[in-house]
């Protein structure tokens, strides 16, 4: 019997790349050890459906990148820290959506517009910002935005505000490594155009997308604080630039603010 074969479920074609094939045994063996704790190299092959040389090579992989532990002692395989770092991030980001989703249903329920969350991730050799969550309005006309998406760092509300919560120098880079593209005529399209944008929002506190994305969509956003002091995240409003006018700005403004504070203090930050 194949080692493919004494793991049952779906079998794994023969077109599969052979790096999916490696990817998916080392996500097999690293669950194995999570559910074992902690096991010698047979235990973990057996439950990962997989001969001892394999599980050893996928293991011992594991162990340089951080995510697997060995005792030599006992011999004994265990989760690492880094797996550890990646369950923890995945805690943070559902508490952040968690402590955000009832103040945001709350937003669109005083303003009637659709909001938004974001954060700032890794992407490429820069960062992006990438929305987590949405409530949508009620209008005919709204503004939706899939979770998951990235939105430009120089051209959205959210990607000023989460830029200038970095230091000058990586918020520079970050722009360098983005492709500045040109959505609208209002669109920034230089480094330091968008920098000079960034360096507003720290005085200001919020961020204002006046059709820089999109034509008609206007968009203020703010910071969300953790627990810790530092930005966590972009709350944001968007909104038809004819229900969104420059005499509304403060009062989405406000509204927006008041619901960033209340997110904060969900999140345990103490100033909130």
């Amino acid at each position: 019997m194949t080692e493919n074969a004494s793991r049952g479920g779906r079998p794994r074609g023969a077109d599969a790349p052979g790096g999916v094939r490696t990817l998916e045994r080392g996500l097999s063996v690293l669950w194995a050890l999570a559910t074992l704790r902690e096991a010698p190299l047979s235990q973990v092959a057996r439950a990962a459906g997989l001969s001892a040389s394999t599980a050893y090579r996928l293991l011992e992989t594991l162990r340089q990148q951080g995510f697997v532990e060995w005792e030599e002692t006992s011999g004994l395989f265990r989760v690492g820290l880094r797996a550890y770092q990646v369950g923890a991030a995945f805690d943070a980001a559902h508490a952040l959506t968690a402590a955000a989703a009832p103040e945001m249903r709350a937003l669109v329920a005083e303003l009637g517009e659709s909001v938004n969350l974001a954060v700032l991730r890794p992407h490429g050799a820069g960062l992006e910002a990438a929305y987590v969550h949405q409530v949508e309005g009620p209008q005919l006309v709204r503004m939706f935005t899939q979770t998951g998406a990235s939105a430009p760092l120089h051209a959205s509300g959210v990607g000023k505000v989460l830029l200038a919560a970095r230091p000058e120098a990586e918020a520079r880079r970050a722009l360098e490594a983005t492709t500045l593209t040109t959505y609208t005529p209002h669109t920034l399209t230089t480094v330091d155009a968008a920098l000079a944008a960034v360096h507003r929002v720290r005085e200001d506190g919020f961020a204002l997308d006046d059709q820089e994305r999109e034509l008609g969509v206007r968009c203020v956003a703010v910071p969300v604080p953790g627990a810790d002091g530092q930005v966590a995240a972009a709350l944001s409003v968007s909104a038809p630039t004819s229900r969104l006018t420059p005499e509304q700005v403060p009062r989405f403004l406000a509204a927006a603010q008041a619901a960033a504070t209340r997110i904060a203090a969900r999140l345990g930050h103490r100033d909130a």
